[in-house]
């Protein structure tokens, strides 16, 4: 659910990748990090606005704590290591040196559900890939993805936010990543 604090949040989000877009609709992560840091800095936001802002960049400094210290396989010392963390799921941590047989069951089995979630959705992008490019095929006519999907396959925008429930940063982690804690 996203309240107005949040809104706000999207919203600065939003100029600052406008203004850092080229004419091509092109622009780097690192302008928009630069962007978006001066208008944080700079933007008289209301203090609830900032309140929302400052939760955000503990929910992320949280969750990089987390994959940073989740198991890996390829390091060279082997995937333990006792300060490293098991995520249980539910928002449920544990140090790798006081983890129970039964929380490595636990782990396992969610690093197991979220590899198929992972390959489901990857399995519905290289569709949409391949649908489209085969549309592009089809329909000479179209140089921009935008123009084939209003054209070929209808899209209309709606009034709702297509963006408003996919945070990027939810308020409790109920599993662990979606990656099981391995590098991308």
């Amino acid at each position: 659910m996203s309240t107005p604090s949040d809104s706000r949040l999207w919203q600065i989000v939003e100029e600052a990748a406008a203004s850092v877009t080229d004419e091509t609709g092109r622009f780097r992560k690192s302008d928009l990090e630069d962007e978006l840091r001066n208008r944080l800095a700079h933007e008289d936001l209301e203090v609830h606005v900032r309140a929302a802002a400052a939760d955000k960049l503990v929910q992320g400094l949280v969750r990089g704590f987390g994959e940073r210290r989740s198991p890996k396989p390829r390091r060279q010392s082997g995937m333990f290591h006792p300060e490293g963390i098991l995520k249980l799921g539910n928002g449920i941590w544990v140090w790798m040196d006081r983890a129970t047989r039964t929380d490595l069951l636990e782990w396992g089995r969610l690093s197991t559900r979220n590899l198929a979630r992972v390959a489901t959705a990857e399995i519905d992008r290289q569709r949409y890939v391949a649908d489209r490019l085969d549309a592009f095929r089809q329909h000479t006519g179209f140089d921009l993805l935008g123009e084939l999907e209003r054209t070929v396959f209808g899209y209309i925008a709606s009034e709702a936010d297509p963006f408003g429930d996919d945070d990027p940063l939810p308020d409790s982690e109920e599993e662990a990543p979606l990656d099981g804690g391995q590098p991308r």
